[in-house]
């Protein structure tokens, strides 16, 4: 797995072992905290391996499928994911995301790896012409670099898939939130968050002074853009359930593309006020200008997901709200979080 020390990479480790699966990580941690293994450890019982490797250096990449030769299946997490920072810095996203996808695929050619899981995006999606889209809804132009990415990454894939023997799933999320419920891994933003949720939780507990609601006048229920938000729990598990599909799969189609999406659209409003409601927190918010690169409205159909690879997310959004809050208050107790001390949670 690549990114395994990242939010969703940590979480899909999980459950791969409770599955049955060895996995070994690759992360050179540069968004990412190597301290998060050991919340893994802890629910799990078992050490990951984390080769801190920079997949852009095809050299160093290489020499790990030398070092592992009977690796069956690639999770490929790793990635620049801001939205709003790949506006300001394109190239760096086309060269960290491109490069490494890139540098990943030659050592599944070369080694032979019969299956390959990338995490893609519904930012693929553009701004659609309907809100709830299916895997067959044409894309429109992204809405930015990281969306390009993700919609470049998909095309490399798709290709590649044609002329070798490796066998692929494209897993389009929409929004992972909140943290395993055993409170012991969550996400980890480094510097100010780009991503609704941690901007809620770090609001809340008193790190930031207040946040920004990026617009109030789209054409939406309440003005605010509209996001299908799922637990990161329910996207690990689809993970997992996407390499047993590889590994029994009959279809001749080298790539199965798959939505991870509850299917139901909340606004950035309604999300704010899940979070008051478990949280028992007035949060500190101001309306802003939009900001460039977001889309409108979109949430997923995800009854193919659901049917092929019998995935069904279990959490609700006030469910997923309550572990990012909980997860949010063990981490202002930093210095205990990995060591196994009782944390008071409030």
């Amino acid at each position: 797995m690549t990114g395994g020390c990242g939010y969703i990479g940590s979480h899909t480790i999980v459950d791969l072992v409770e599955n049955g699966f060895e996995v070994i990580s690759v992360d050179n941690n540069s968004r990412s905290n190597p301290r998060i293994l050991e919340g893994v450890e802890k629910i799990t019982g078992q050490r990951t391996k984390n080769y801190k490797v920079d997949l852009c250096n095809f050299d160093d990449t290489f020499a790990i499928f030398q070092e592992n030769t009977d690796i069956e299946a690639i999770i490929h997490f790793a990635a620049y994911k801001a939205v709003g920072e790949s506006v300001e810095k394109p190239l760096m996203y086309f060269e960290n995301n491109l490069n490494s996808l890139i540098n990943l695929l030659k050592c599944v050619q070369e080694f032979n790896i019969p299956n390959f899981v990338f995490s893609s995006s519904c930012t693929v999606y553009g701004n659609p012409d309907e809100m709830i889209v299916t895997e067959t809804t044409p894309p429109k132009p992204a809405e930015s670099p990281y969306g390009y990415t993700k919609q470049m990454g998909e095309q490399i894939i798709n290709e590649f898939a044609k002329s070798t023997r490796t066998q692929c799933v494209l897993l389009r999320y929409f929004n992972p939130v909140g943290a395993h419920t055993s409170i012991k891994i969550g996400e980890m933003p480094i510097g100010r968050p780009q991503n609704l949720i941690p901007a809620i939780t770090q609001t809340a507990i008193g790190k930031l002074p207040k946040m920004t609601v990026h617009g109030d006048d789209y054409d939406t229920r309440d003005g605010s853009c509209i996001r299908d938000f799922v637990h990161v729990s329910d996207i690990a598990h689809a993970h997992t359930l996407a390499v047993e599909y590889l590994q029994k799969k009959s279809s001749e189609s080298p790539t199965e593309v798959y939505n991870l999406g509850t299917g139901q659209g909340v606004t950035v409003l309604e999300a704010i006020k899940s979070f008051e409601k478990v949280s028992g927190v007035k949060l500190n918010y101001e309306i802003g200008p939009r900001r460039p690169g977001d889309v409108i409205a979109i949430y997923a159909n995800n009854d193919k997901a659901k049917e092929e690879l019998g995935w069904d997310p279990k959490y609700s959004l006030d469910e997923m709200m309550h572990t990012a809050w909980e997860w949010e208050q063990r981490l202002k107790a930093d210095d205990t979080i990995f060591s196994g001390k009782p944390v008071e949670l409030n």
